[in-house]
């Protein structure tokens, strides 16, 4: 007689190949580029030369926009981009968070204090590629300081001594052989304008390691577009200059593509972290907590940490959390200004975590309305007043038009004319996943599948 083991076997067996993951692609290489603060809308902008951009979108797929994550600033996005998951699970849940022990905030643009595997709590895209004997490389990507699976890295840090430290030692002097003027990096940091110069650098290093390693995965990302908004807000004529200014250095990025060993196999992939808002007035409440008696200089019972057109409140007296809480989310709700108060019921809805989930959580989130930002300043009786100059700035609600960020993939792998709708941030990981055959673990997002091809 026939045990059931043995006639089980061959099921066990067929079952166990269809789930393996597939095999590393060792003859593909994935680019993503992140052009910070590329709002989806000017993609369709006619004032808005993206000639490149657009011909990829033709020839590739295209979203119709990019919901991110909140709140919509610069860290826990690009975190989300190489994780597929929410900050409430990779853990970088803001551009900062307040340590509640000390009460002090803990700053996480630029990466000044922390390394990657202290900061971001579960695999990221080029981990689990490296750990497949992928190659993989970064050039300036937030929450990568001390990376230990970038095989080519310099992090989004400033000062030149941030590079010595963090970056790769045989790949600095490799391009100060070729000339590239890396120890600009530090002064052009501290420039206003030193975005443009920047950038320039940042894709020259790109193309150097596609002409000279051929890695499989390599992440870019772009910072002028991000400081020029903010300095003159969306739709202005710097804006607009500075998304062609971006659009060209894809152009370049493009022609090295055409030359490097895995043309025929490489994936473009151009995306962005948050779209942008012009702001005209500051949100300070900080001054409500000051006049509570809630924020002085000798007591902080409660703090609120701004995220642009996010904000964080953390409340630290323990005895009166719930009472304080219910106080803060009646009167913020009628701040002007302010779009949304989140309590925490609500934060697995916004992606992020609760205090009892990650002690760095917040306690109450605040959104604001388009023109407004907040500040951190407690100074002064008015909770909104006018900003010295309009300008620009993110980390609002994702999923409202002028908010959404870009996404365009082109090349091997990527369907030609695929229309991809509106899509989360969440998703761009899995999909890079899927195309360099590695595999995250419980990612929240899904493989954009109606934008690839069998390729």
């Amino acid at each position: 007689m026939v045990s059931l083991r043995v006639m089980l076997l061959p099921v066990i067996c067929l079952l166990a190949t269809s789930l393996r993951a597939d095999e590393p692609r060792r003859d593909r290489c994935v680019i993503l580029v992140s052009v910070d603060g590329l709002a989806g809308f000017y993609l369709d902008d006619p004032k808005a030369h993206l000639p490149n951009i657009r011909k990829l979108a033709a020839g590739g797929a295209r979203a119709s926009g990019m919901v991110c994550s909140f709140p919509t600033v610069t860290w826990p996005n690009h975190t989300t981009l190489v994780t597929g998951v929410t900050p409430a699970r990779h853990g970088v849940i803001g551009n900062s968070y307040l340590n509640r022990g000390t009460g002090e905030t803990v700053p996480l643009i630029p990466d000044p204090l922390l390394d990657k595997d202290q900061i971001v709590k579960v695999p990221t895209v080029y981990d689990v590629a490296h750990q497949a004997g992928l190659t993989t490389a970064a050039i300036v990507w937030p929450a990568t300081r001390n990376a230990r699976t970038l095989d080519f890295t310099v992090p989004d840090m400033k000062g030149n001594e941030s590079w010595t430290r963090f970056g790769t030692a045989s790949w600095l002097a490799e391009l100060r052989e070729a000339g590239l003027p890396i120890d600009r990096y530090g002064p052009w940091v501290d420039e206003a304008s030193g975005g443009v110069q920047r950038d320039w650098l940042y894709v020259r290093m790109a193309e150097q390691l596609l002409d000279k390693h051929a890695p499989h995965l390599l992440l870019i990302h772009l910072v002028e577009v991000d400081h020029v908004q903010h300095r003159h807000g969306p739709r202005s004529g710097d804006a607009y200059w500075s998304v062609s200014y971006a659009d060209s250095l894809i152009g370049d990025l493009l022609e090295t593509i055409e030359r490097s060993p895995r043309r025929e196999r490489t994936t473009l992939i151009v995306a962005s972290d948050h779209g942008f808002f012009p702001s005209e007035m500051e949100l300070r409440p900080n001054v409500l907590l000051r006049q509570r008696g809630l924020l002085s200089d000798d007591a902080k019972l409660a703090i609120c940490v701004p995220q642009g057109g996010g904000c964080a409140v953390y409340i630290l007296d323990d005895e009166r959390r719930e009472a304080i809480l219910r106080q803060l989310a009646t009167e913020f709700g009628n701040v002007r200004g302010i779009q949304a108060v989140i309590p925490p019921e609500r934060f697995a809805a916004i992606g992020q975590p609760t205090r009892q989930q990650n002690p760095q959580g917040a306690d109450l989130w605040l959104a604001a309305e388009s023109g407004f930002t907040f500040s951190g300043s407690q100074a002064g009786d008015e909770i909104a007043v006018p900003l010295a100059s309009r300008g620009g700035s993110h980390g609002y609600l994702p999923d409202q038009p002028d908010m959404l960020g870009a996404l365009v993939m082109h090349g091997s792998g990527v369907r030609k004319g695929a229309e991809l709708g509106k899509v989360q941030n969440v998703d761009v990981a899995p999909t890079i996943a899927r195309l360099l055959g590695v595999e995250l673990p419980r990612p929240d997002g899904q493989v954009l599948a109606a934008g690839l091809s069998a390729d």
